[in-house]
């Protein structure tokens, strides 16, 4: 499918946010907190969300939970992503986190293929039960009235043998949401195998303007970027694994759409995102545990460092801010 749109990299709305780029962090279990999106959004990322929250969790009245709500400092617009199966359980969250929270935009996960969500009537499961997709999500637009744009994440369905994206797809329009994200894997592939980019394609014929369309999935680089959109005709992509490790990656695409002229940013530079990273996690959650958070994310930035392999073998023993300082001393040193 040819794409029509004027520009690869251009404003877009969702619902009534108007937002000056169409490159977004997508929502990532146990990676997308506040000091990620913190060097995503300095890395050019037009718009963030924060990774799965929980339904059930949040009207119970978890502190662990809530925290997962946090805007980063320099967050103007982001999404909150929540998950659940029970309709009046998903509207009493989202009313929960428009008055804790205050985000532009609540985003519904109906992708998620890990077993213990599934399980639960959630991700996943609303991608094939496309008429509970529509009860949670006409909820949670009603629990809102309003005043802020819902969204819904899914995947192509259950199996190869029950692609249902169509009929989520009709389900989630009709039940009012402002934009949907199709990661084209279904919830049997999990993370394996190859995104499927044709059936994203077909989804936006399928959706025919009625609301956004956004891409996720086996999208790692600006040409990856570039290719999806002229493919697919979808409106925005996600970064996902994509951004792990560089989170410029959307300056780079932005850059890649506008010019053709691919741009790299040097190891110093992500390094010392990394260490921003770091410090704002240490912030949010103390010393010790934030420096074991970052030991796998700081696997990824050292990816095409000199010596990255026996880099990696010291940073997964860093126990403190001190010691990541050392270790990357030739990067972060004026």
């Amino acid at each position: 499918m040819k794409n029509t749109k004027t520009s690869l990299y251009h404003p877009l709305k969702i619902g009534n946010l108007h937002l000056e780029g169409n490159l977004f962090l997508a929502p990532v279990a146990g990676y997308s907190d506040c000091a990620f999106r913190y060097v995503c959004i300095e890395g050019g990322a037009n718009f963030t969300c924060t990774e799965m929250v929980s339904s059930e969790a949040l009207v119970r009245n978890s502190v662990k939970t809530e925290q997962l709500l946090k805007r980063a400092e320099n967050e103007k617009a982001y999404a909150v992503q929540i998950f659940g199966g029970n309709p009046q359980i998903m509207a009493q969250a989202a009313g929960i986190v428009i008055q804790k929270a205050h985000p532009e935009v609540i985003d519904i996960n109906a992708g998620c293929p890990v077993p213990k969500i599934v399980k639960s009537g959630a991700g996943s499961a609303l991608t094939r039960d496309f008429e509970q997709l529509y009860q949670v999500t006409k909820a949670v637009v009603d629990a809102v009235n309003g005043e802020v744009p819902v969204t819904v994440k899914i995947r192509s369905g259950w199996d190869y043998s029950n692609l249902t994206w169509k009929q989520a797809a009709t389900a989630v329009v009709q039940a009012g949401a402002a934009a949907i994200t199709m990661h084209p894997r279904t919830r049997a592939q999990g993370y394996e195998g190859k995104a499927d980019w044709s059936l994203l394609a077909k989804l936006t014929e399928h959706i025919a303007g009625q609301i956004p369309v956004f891409a996720s999935g086996d999208i790692f680089s600006p040409q990856a970027v570039k290719d999806v959109i002229e493919q697919t005709n979808v409106d925005g992509v996600m970064f996902a694994r994509g951004a792990m490790g560089n989170p410029f990656v959307f300056e780079e695409t932005r850059h890649f759409l506008q010019t053709g002229v691919a741009m790299d940013t040097a190891p110093q530079i992500r390094i010392r995102a990394g260490m921003k990273e770091l410090r704002i996690l240490i912030q949010e959650k103390g010393e010790i545990p934030a420096c074991r958070e970052m030991r796998k994310r700081f696997c990824a930035y050292s990816k095409g460092l000199e010596g990255s392999s026996q880099l990696r073998t010291r940073i997964v023993a860093a126990n403190t801010q001190k010691d990541f300082e050392e270790l990357f001393a030739p990067y972060i040193q004026d």
